[in-house]
């Protein structure tokens, strides 16, 4: 019996919508980024992006175990003198706070060039409207999956 590897033909996409909603942070990125390499399928094949697409709501209320809402993110603007910080709770109670979660599944993710090509197949909404009504997407209760997933405010 010969090693299966998928074609494009045989990918099949389904899109998955995810509430983030106290939801642990580190445990989302971690699920997120196993649904969007495909690795849950039986057709996983490493090379190709046989993996889902991704649509996260809710991601401004997402949790942070710990004390990670005071810890600072830093980055420079490429200037002298130019060194930035933000508290992830600035940047969650900022203009952009899906931005930590799509941090958070990006660097799950291996570097390399297939890695951006996935990063394509998630969406990250800060509310709970999203526009990919049309795709029908399946729900997946992260919450249910472990009780460790999720965490009281």
């Amino acid at each position: 019996m010969k090693t299966f590897s998928a074609t494009p033909a045989d990918i099949d996409k389904k899109w998955i919508l995810i509430d983030a909603e106290g939801v642990v942070l580190g445990r989302l990125a971690s699920i997120v980024a196993t649904r969007l390499r495909g690795k849950h399928k039986p057709s996983f094949t490493p090379h190709m992006d046989c993996g889902d697409n991704v649509v996260i709501i809710n991601a401004d209320k997402v949790q942070l175990t710990g004390k990670k809402r005071e810890e600072s993110h830093y980055w420079h603007t490429g200037h002298p003198g130019g060194i930035k910080s933000r508290t992830k709770a600035q940047i969650l109670e900022g203009k952009h706070p899906e931005r930590i979660v799509t941090l958070a599944v990006k660097r799950m993710l291996p570097g390399n060039r297939l890695s951006r090509q996935i990063m394509t197949n998630l969406r990250v909404y800060a509310g709970s409207e999203h526009p990919h009504e049309a795709q029908s997407p399946e729900v997946l209760d992260v919450t249910s999956m472990n009780s460790k997933n999720t965490r009281s405010a």
